[in-house]
């Protein structure tokens, strides 16, 4: 996988060799991203269906499904293919191989069905604002929320895209508009809190997001920061929509109040990563000395802020 911490100042791909190490990797968001949380948790619980001894097979299946599953609480995706992969590694470690196989496979899939319905949303010269990563980084390609813009760029549709930086971890600043300049497609990095102000100053047309969790009633967890962009698209009559594949939908969780919300090591609020000016990475805290913070990883849009849904199955407006 790619280590996507290091983004987009370095590229390395790494090698997970056991569902411990996949583990790790999912927990510290070396990959994130809904469905590429998903793809890598089915290959972890197969790797756990291959590390597994003959004898007390199940207890060990059972505790890595629980280790598995405890690394990211909130994406839905990865219950989806732990789950999957964990019945058919009752049938053979073999199985659960090929499970996960299937899994990365549907993912990319349902990315680009998502990305040619969606498409068809963004206007020539539209504006289009995005919230933290869910492009091809964030699955096993495509992605979501990106996926109708890279269609849509493709067909030449002359867009322009407002990046939102996506404190604290500035997945947007360092992953999304990593994506867009090497696709060349026109875009900005623009502050978490100005959003509001380019959509009042008539420069956004819509807004595509992508999920973590949709709740059975349309309640959306996604990445902190997306449900003050639902608040502002209401009230300045903008579209907001919401781009996940169907295997994001928990039919099990009736509403947002249910929704798990990850809390996340202060230290990502406090600090920040970056290279100097003579090109070395460094470290360096960015708040009040002493002061403490707090970093909830997800916020719950409820689903009246939102427009509509774009899956691989295809548009709903809501």
């Amino acid at each position: 996988m790619i280590e996507q911490n290091l983004l987009p100042f370095e590229f390395r791909v790494i090698a997970c060799r056991n569902y411990r190490e996949t583990c790790h990797a999912i927990r510290t968001m070396v990959i994130r991203g809904a469905g590429a949380i998903g793809a890598a948790a089915g290959y972890a619980m197969a790797q756990a269906a291959m590390e597994a001894p003959a004898a007390g097979a199940m207890a060990f299946l059972e505790n890595a499904r629980n280790e598995i599953e405890s690394a990211r609480p909130t994406a839905r995706n990865l219950f989806y293919a732990t789950e999957r992969v964990f019945h058919a590694a009752l049938i053979s470690s073999e199985h659960s191989r090929k499970e996960a196989d299937a899994i990365a496979d549907e993912d990319a899939a349902a990315s680009r069905r998502i990305g040619e319905l969606g498409k068809t949303l963004i206007s020539p010269g539209a504006g289009v604002a995005t919230h933290c990563n869910a492009g091809w980084l964030a699955f096993v390609d495509y992605g979501t929320a990106l996926s109708p813009i890279y269609m849509s760029h493709r067909d030449g549709n002359k867009l322009f895209v407002y990046v939102d930086e996506t404190r604290p971890r500035s997945q947007g600043a360092r992953l999304t508009a990593w994506e867009l300049h090497n696709a060349g497609i026109p875009h900005a990095i623009i502050p978490d809190n100005a959003t509001a102000w380019y959509m009042a100053q008539g420069k956004i047309d819509l807004v595509i997001t992508g999920a973590d969790r949709i709740a059975a009633n349309g309640d959306t967890a996604n990445k902190i920061g997306t449900l003050e962009k639902a608040i502002a698209a209401r009230y300045y009559n903008i579209p907001f929509y919401v781009a996940a594949p169907t295997s994001t939908f928990d039919t099990n969780c009736p509403d947002g109040s249910h929704i798990v919300i990850e809390e996340r090591d202060p230290g990502e609020v406090l600090y920040q990563d970056g290279l100097t000016m003579d090109g070395k990475k460094e470290r360096i805290l960015v708040c009040s000395p002493g002061s403490p913070a707090l970093n909830p990883a997800f916020d719950v849009t409820p689903a009246e802020l939102i427009t509509g849904f774009i899956t691989e199955k295809g548009m709903t407006i809501v």
